[in-house]
């Protein structure tokens, strides 16, 4: 073990000025990883007048904050980030580097392993400390989701995984918690940057973030056919949720894969999850069985889900479906009135 390399640090992303939920997940993960190793947890916060993004780190978790204020940072850009991450890695030698598995993670991760060659476990679900060997266990689906593999990296550092969203709770913040803020400065130059951000377009298309969702109202084979999802939309959208979707039912065109719940789609953690006509394969379990509230509806009473269900409904979801929304609404127009 090369105790050159010490520390746990975690990459927080923000995005226009605002932390990204899987930060805070990797805060709480990180800390407890840290506190095995009874090593310090440092966020690193890159971008552009983000100073007030601190208190939050470390009300979630860190110990120390380095925070790299620069212009040519205040959009993400892998020259730019790679070069001011790598450099930062390079002079104090974190022994493990913790990155969410999001857009600009999936492409910051494999670049800044690639100059430091070392190496990187994408996608994980599960991390641990190997009590005889001090390594990180890095747990990620494998073959489609038909198994899980831990990963080590014994040989070089720092040991580095991207991590998937929902997979980890979000701290509960301590206000009182304090801790260090450093400013550190960066050379990074212009002509370094080989892409240059002319404007940022929103996208109109309506995609929704299904791990920040508290109420998912989840389709599966059962449900038939697309069309079939405008039941799920509606019950969804009266509970004010949004719609789930089991592999099998973004495999058949169905649903778009965004929506996917399972080791292969997201990993979601909402207050209520309602899951229509889907069996419960084990690789859609891991993606929602640590749901504060599960209500499974199928008409076979043998399936998976069921087991796993606060509530398991058997019977066909258009029969029962309709019959939920029916008295949805009549208890809210009671309210109302």
């Amino acid at each position: 073990m090369n105790k050159e390399y010490r520390g746990v640090w975690v990459f927080a992303e923000q995005r226009d000025g605002h932390l990204q939920k899987v930060s805070l997940e990797l805060i709480g993960k990180g800390r407890e990883i840290a506190d095995k190793l009874g090593e310090k947890l440092t966020a690193v916060l890159l971008g552009y007048e983000v100073q007030n993004l601190t208190n939050s780190l470390i009300s979630h978790g860190a110990d120390e904050v380095i925070l790299v204020d620069n212009v040519l940072l205040k959009n993400y850009t892998t020259d730019a980030y790679a070069k001011v991450l790598c450099d930062l890695i390079n002079e104090r030698k974190p022994e493990i580097m913790f990155i969410g598995a999001s857009y600009i993670g999936r492409d910051l991760g494999p670049r800044v392993a690639g100059r430091l060659k070392t190496g990187l476990t994408a996608d994980c679900t599960s991390l641990d400390i190997d009590q005889e060997t001090g390594n990180l266990l890095m747990t990620r689906p494998a073959f489609g989701g038909n198994l899980m593999a831990t990963i080590e990296c014994p040989d070089h550092r720092p040991q580095m995984s991207t991590v998937r969203p929902g997979v980890f709770n979000v701290p509960c913040a301590d206000e009182k918690r304090t801790g260090k803020v450093e400013v550190v400065a960066t050379d990074l130059k212009e002509e370094e940057i080989r892409t240059k951000v002319e404007k940022i377009v929103k996208s109109l298309k309506d995609k929704i973030d299904i791990t920040e969702a508290e109420v998912i109202v989840s389709g599966g084979r059962g449900v038939g056919n697309k069309e079939g999802f405008a039941l799920i939309k509606e019950l969804a959208e009266i509970l004010g949720g949004v719609v789930g979707a089991s592999r099998a039912a973004v495999d058949s065109g169905w649903v778009e894969k965004d929506y996917q719940v399972g080791q292969t789609g997201k990993t979601v953690r909402p207050k209520l999850y309602i899951a229509c006509g889907i069996s419960g394969a084990i690789q859609h379990l891991a993606g929602m069985q640590e749901s504060d509230y599960i209500i499974a509806i199928n008409k076979d009473d043998s399936a998976p889900i069921m087991s796993v269900a606060d509530l398991a409904v058997v019977g066909d979801l258009y029969k029962v479906i309709p019959e939920m929304i029916k008295e949805i609404k009549a208890q809210k127009f009671s309210c109302e009135i």
